[in-house]
């Protein structure tokens, strides 16, 4: 069975690397994408049945924020238990400690570099699967490449 990734991003590009890198990697996996925090929350509402393994959720998002959806899959009964791994360009110490608190499983660095994008999907991706919805400790928060 396929690993089933949902990931939320509003930069198309973005989410053309990480098809892209996703696509390299020897993982059964399938993808859906959305661009923005609402469009998200109504996936989820309306896939029940289908949820994701994991979602990968990018910070800053037009309608509604990685940070706002984070509060809502995790205050959700349906949705709880779906790792949520932040996906951002910027690095902000307490805003990390806030997903952490939040229920964010991991934070990822969204690297410039292709081979770095691979190896950090890969990586998250492996631990998911071995570990499931078995939160780390805060300092292995950040998934390094």
């Amino acid at each position: 069975m396929d690993f089933y990734i949902l990931l939320a991003d509003d930069d198309e590009d973005d989410c053309m690397f990480f098809n892209d890198a996703l696509e390299e990697l020897s993982i059964a996996a399938s993808l859906k994408t959305v661009n923005n925090g609402v469009a998200l929350m109504e996936f989820l509402n309306n896939n029940e049945r289908g949820l994701p393994n994991v979602i990968f959720l990018d910070l800053n998002m037009p309608c509604k924020s990685g940070p706002e959806c984070l509060l809502e899959i995790k205050e959700s009964e349906k949705f709880r238990h779906i790792p949520v791994v932040m996906y951002s360009t910027s690095f902000n110490l307490e805003v990390m400690d806030q997903l952490y608190h939040n229920g964010a499983q991991y934070y990822i660095r969204k690297p410039a570099d292709f081979s770095d994008l691979k190896s950090v999907i890969n990586r998250t991706i492996s631990t998911i699967k071995a570990k499931g919805a078995q939160r780390p400790l805060r300092e292995e928060f950040e998934m390094q490449p």
